[in-house]
């Protein structure tokens, strides 16, 4: 009975690291053909119907994604392999968010259609360029001239109209910068060959293109200031979305919490951290005063100069760790043609920490900053910080991300932060788990970088919740993590102005304790070893994890799936 048992469970074992490689042959599915042709029919819609905000180019859209998903519900769901099932609920999710999205702008446009209304007439000219029609270009003339009459009529009837929510004026703003796109795509492609248009045309353009320059920063000033984000002395002036937006993106991306549950796992991850930041600093003789712990790990920083070479020596001992242990799989060019650039002083203070994929993105101090920023940038760069996330932004973090990507399952274009930067910071916590840090300054390190990611959950939503301004986040980052203010005030600017979605900061923990779940199911279990397991989630493209397990442990998968997946443990 014992050897049946036995044979069973290696029998088992060998099925499943089976079906893990052999994920990795499978490039198709289902769904692959209408995934392959949606992208490029989406491409080539927005590039043709490129006028933002403009009716026809919603409607045509709208047309698009509804075509598409009429096509999609007539597939043959029931028999579908999971992979394809996979494909099948991520392409009905995107769609029917596109569709959402499309809906928004449509009642917010008509909110403030009569105010952008007036410059309509410049669409049918802009039409009648695509297709280079010869245009009657004393009619373009008189016609950008009556535009031109006819906004200079609403802005002197603007002030006497009530004010627009912030979403309303910012939409308005959009038209019309529509509009001088499109005005600026004809006159671009007649000006200088047609003669008869570069005779009529010139200063009616002129005086119309700027008098709406003007007229989109009177609309956007209309926002009712009272429910505006007001500057706390930050400078950074942010949009928080609320709770039910909250909600609406964690749902789409497959994240069963609410925002409050979320802010509460992540005290409970600092707690963790708090625990083990003071066993290193009390080895490192500072008892449990961890700050001048941390204070003396900033101290290590290497000479100006010196940066990208120190860079390069963590590589080279993240990949021998990763190598010894047999972790992932790496293809020769991809650990090939990886290289460097140094930021600039305009992006540190954006991006005050390095940035990685194929391009390793070096933030370090130039000689035009000032003297304290120099040093606090230093600071906040030194080896042992560093050492925990050059395999982050490397591998096998964002660039091997990125290679596989490009090479497995490509008609997957399903990009999620959870899946992007859960992976990456996923692998600072098992190399923690293997003893990657040499030593308790490693540890500091690696911990400071763990307390950031926790952070990062507990100030981004509690500004998006409206419960924070941007100093309290600066402020936080300072007291509870023990960043450099600088460095803090870049971290915070990054989250709130830069192009960054209001959940991405929350999606370096959530989904690295997704994927750490994911490794104990089958890692810890004995059912696949860490190289399969890896090589299996890069065969797989960006997906919600959540839909990574399904695949990799075949879950029953419903046309009408919902996000279910508790993943959180103790």
């Amino acid at each position: 009975m014992l050897r049946h048992l036995i044979l069973c469970c290696c029998v088992f074992l060998v099925a499943t690291a089976v079906s893990a490689q052999s994920n990795l042959l499978v490039q198709t599915s289902e769904v692959h053909h209408l995934l392959v042709n949606f992208e490029a029919d989406r491409g080539s819609l927005n590039r043709f119907y490129f006028v933002t905000g403009s009716p026809e180019r919603r409607e045509r859209m709208r047309t698009f994604y509804t075509d598409y998903l009429n096509r999609l519900e007539q597939l043959p769901f029931e028999t579908m392999s999971t992979p394809g099932k996979v494909d099948f609920i991520m392409l009905r999710k995107l769609l029917r968010d596109e569709l959402y999205s499309l809906d928004q702008e449509k009642k917010e446009y008509d909110l403030v259609k009569k105010y952008v209304a007036v410059a309509d007439p410049v669409y049918d000219i802009e039409a009648k360029r695509r297709r280079g029609y010869t245009l009657n270009s004393e009619e373009v003339a008189q016609t950008l001239h009556n535009v031109l009459l006819r906004v200079q009529e609403m802005q002197k009837k603007l002030a006497a109209e009530p004010n627009l929510s912030p979403e309303l004026a910012a939409r308005a703003e959009e038209v019309i910068k529509g509009h001088k796109a499109a005005l600026k795509s004809v006159y671009d492609f007649y000006s200088g060959y047609d003669p008869l248009f570069t005779w009529w045309v010139p200063k009616p353009y002129q005086r119309l293109d700027s008098t709406l320059t003007v007229y989109a920063g009177q609309l956007k000033n209309k926002a009712d200031k009272t429910k505006l984000p007001k500057d706390d002395g930050s400078g950074i002036i942010g949009n928080p979305i609320g709770r039910d937006e909250i909600i609406r993106q964690l749902t789409f991306e497959m994240i069963p919490y609410t925002p409050e549950e979320l802010i509460d796992i992540a005290q409970k991850e600092f707690t963790w951290c708090d625990r083990e930041m003071l066993k290193a600093s009390q080895e490192m003789g500072f008892g449990n005063d961890w700050k001048k712990a941390l204070e003396k790990v900033k101290q290590t920083f290497v000479p100006a100069g010196q940066q990208p070479e120190a860079m390069l020596d963590l590589y080279n001992q993240s990949i021998d760790f990763i190598k010894k242990n047999d972790l992932i799989t790496i293809p020769p060019i991809a650990e090939e043609t990886w290289r460097m650039r140094m930021m600039t002083p305009e992006q540190q203070k954006v991006s005050p920490f390095f940035l990685g994929g194929e391009l390793f993105q070096i933030s370090y101090p130039t000689s035009a900053m000032d003297h304290d920023d120099k040093l606090m940038s230093m600071r906040g760069n030194n080896p042992h910080f560093s050492r925990a996330t050059v395999h982050h932004e490397l591998i096998a973090g964002h660039h091997l991300q990125q290679f596989m990507n490009n090479r497995n399952k490509a008609y997957r274009n399903f990009r999620t932060p959870f899946w992007t930067e859960g992976w990456a910071l996923y692998w600072e916590m098992i190399l923690w788990d293997m003893n990657f840090p040499r030593n308790a300054e490693d540890r500091v390190g690696m911990l400071f970088w763990r307390m950031h990611r926790c952070a990062r959950i507990i100030f981004s939503l509690n500004y998006h919740l409206g419960k924070w301004t941007p100093q309290q986040c600066i402020d936080f980052l300072v007291d509870r993590v023990g960043h450099e203010r600088a460095n803090a005030e870049g971290e915070v600017r990054r989250s709130f102005t830069g192009r960054y979605g209001p959940l991405y900061q929350l999606a370096y923990m959530m989904g690295a304790i997704q994927f750490y779940g994911l490794k104990k199911e089958l890692v810890d279990s004995g059912k696949m070893t860490y190289k399969q397991f890896h090589d299996a989630v890069m065969a797989e493209n960006s997906l919600p994890v959540e839909m990574v397990r399904a695949t990799l442990t075949d879950q029953p998968l419903t046309r009408d799936f919902k996000t279910q997946w508790r993943f959180y443990g103790k």
